[in-house]
């Protein structure tokens, strides 16, 4: 007879299991070191089927301020299922949470979240985007080549005839580079950033566990633009990027976006996840809509997630929650807003 799955507390002799099951580079034991780093109470949840662990659930808990209480959040796991949402239920109780913030890493097209409907709600402030854009790397490189946007094309071909190169480099120069470019873009396009710290601890930790890489685009001695990659599994994905107003004309974050894609797929990686998208009727006027076009213009699939959801722990709290949370985005939006005018 079949024994049921043990539900517990991942133990660090747990890593090496936990990475073989886990599906995105947010759910890795590395990711979650991370994040413990930063100051976050991070929880690791283990099913165990047997001796081997299954499945892997990995959350970080972050103190509302000036309060006991806290906010869950639970990004690109598996399917959400009763089993899963009494445990995490009991664990934001233990935790003092107001609600878990979960974003599964599940696509539309292969279920619903019809079976969960009425132990989540849609959340009220999604952190991951509902779409990304997905680039198919079993193609051959002339059938990528050839379904791109003639622009993108050319643009491509444009910076390799100017002579801009392209290169891996994890050194700490390189590194140096990445965020002094990253300083640049936060000041040019004014949104809102992780600090260097973040940055700093995201790149030790990851590259040291091998998911994480950076790429540079350089030209006449200049680095133009600078992208951490993760690889996890047979994809690779662009979390982290920057780059510079110089000798945009080259057009270095083409070839960029290009090598990499290259790159990962003689390495026998299967897809790269671009990293969000806007949709399939974006609004012109988004300020991520320039991003979205220059992604789309490598031809991508727009791949639709099951979306971001609340898993509400008290009720009375998240209402109130929810009420603070939006003043406390109108008031950044209008700050933002106002700095860029005057």
């Amino acid at each position: 007879m079949k024994r049921e799955p043990v539900i517990r507390i991942a133990h660090a002799d747990d890593r090496s299991g936990w990475d073989s099951v886990v599906a995105h580079p947010l759910q890795t034991w590395a990711w979650g070191d991370f994040r413990r780093e930063m100051g976050l109470d991070t929880v690791r949840i283990a099913v165990v089927q047997g001796n081997k662990i299954v499945d892997g659930w990995q959350l970080t808990f972050h103190r509302f301020p000036g309060t006991p209480f806290t906010v869950g959040y639970f990004p690109r796991g598996p399917m959400p299922t009763k089993t899963m949402i009494d445990e995490l239920t009991e664990i934001g109780n233990k935790k003092r949470a107001i609600y878990i913030q979960v974003e599964p890493n599940v696509l539309t097209s292969n279920v619903t979240m019809k079976q969960c409907d009425n132990l989540l709600s849609p959340s009220h402030h999604p952190l991951f985007p509902k779409y990304t854009f997905v680039l198919d790397l079993t193609q051959s490189e002339d059938a990528l080549l050839s379904s791109m946007h003639p622009k993108t094309r050319y643009n491509i071909r444009l910076a390799q005839k100017r002579g801009v190169t392209v290169s891996e480099d994890n050194s700490d120069r390189a590194f140096a580079s990445y965020l002094a470019l990253m300083r640049e873009t936060t000041l040019r396009q004014r949104y809102y950033a992780h600090d260097e710290a973040y940055h700093r601890s995201m790149w030790r930790i990851l590259h040291a566990s091998g998911i994480a890489r950076l790429y540079l685009a350089s030209y006449e001695n200049d680095v133009l633009a600078a992208w951490i990659v993760f690889v996890w599994k047979d994809t690779v994905y662009y979390p982290y990027g920057a780059s510079s107003r110089m000798k945009r004309d080259v057009m270095a974050p083409n070839l960029l976006l290009w090598e990499i894609a290259l790159r990962a797929k003689h390495t026998g990686l299967r897809s790269f996840d671009l990293w969000g998208a806007l949709g399939p009727e974006p609004d012109v006027t988004d300020p991520w809509y320039g991003f979205h076009r220059f992604k789309e213009g490598y031809h991508p699939r727009l791949v639709p997630f099951v979306g971001s959801y609340d898993l509400v722990v008290n009720k009375p709290l998240y209402e109130i929650y929810k009420i603070a949370d939006r003043l406390r985005w109108t008031y950044l939006k209008t700050r933002q807003k106002l700095s860029t005018r005057y």
